[in-house]
């Protein structure tokens, strides 16, 4: 019986897209009802509320691209390193790579015949070094651009959705009751399918999302209405 092996290989992707679409769809919707508990001008709203979708989505996309970019810099300093201390000290070099086969379950004889071997190549001594003592993995040099772009394009289409019911409603108490309502199914569906995407239970990852979200609203709102009283 053939056995295909299933894995699930965006782990970055879906990352950077959780972090876009969960602060786009909370943040904006958060504003937008603090907003309505002080203003009723729908006008004013929508134009804060783009306002603070570009900006956030700036923001995000800067902070992805400064962690794709220091997420390089330190596997580059630690890769750099990792060379010198196998050229000027290599017995402790290959003592740490026999105790990392070790702690795999390898005896001590079949341990030094693999550090025997794989000492022989600098290059791959470095990178088993790198994977299974430091635990890194090399980075995809677009990677900060990829993320950047994933986190800013995110939380602009996460934004849009509680922004989008002020955009058609006469007043901001409806335009906060449609946006309350979209956004609630919104958040819903996006932490059903973030959660079975990683393998947890949907039902609670859309609830807990959802409450997230609820609360984020309900606060904002609570305050601005009081400050406004």
């Amino acid at each position: 019986m053939q056995h295909n092996e299933q894995h699930f290989s965006g782990s970055q992707t879906v990352r950077d897209m959780v972090i876009g679409l969960s602060d786009g769809l909370t943040v904006p919707f958060a504003l937008a009802a603090g907003l309505t508990g002080a203003i009723q001008q729908n006008d004013l709203i929508v134009t804060a509320g783009m306002a603070e979708i570009v900006a956030g989505s700036i923001a995000m996309g800067l902070g992805g691209y400064l962690a794709g970019k220091t997420e390089i810099e330190h596997y580059d300093a630690e890769l750099k390193r990792e060379y010198a201390e196998v050229e000027q000290f290599p017995e402790k070099e290959k003592q740490e790579v026999t105790e990392v086969l070790e702690s795999f379950g390898l005896s001590e004889t079949d341990a030094q015949t693999v550090v025997n071997s794989l000492s022989k190549d600098k290059h791959k001594w470095v990178q088993f070094m790198m994977r299974f003592e430091l635990g890194l993995e090399k980075p995809d040099l677009n990677r900060a651009r990829t993320s950047a772009l994933t986190i800013g394009l995110s939380y602009i289409a996460g934004g849009i959705v509680p922004l989008s019911a002020y955009f058609f409603t006469p007043t901001a108490n409806q335009g906060l009751i449609y946006s309350c309502v979209i956004t609630g199914i919104a958040l819903f569906g996006f932490g059903y399918l973030k959660s079975a995407i990683i393998g947890q239970s949907p039902i609670w990852g859309a609830l807990r999302i959802t409450g997230i979200g609820a609360l984020a609203a309900a606060s904002a709102y609570a305050i601005a209405h009081l400050f406004q009283s």
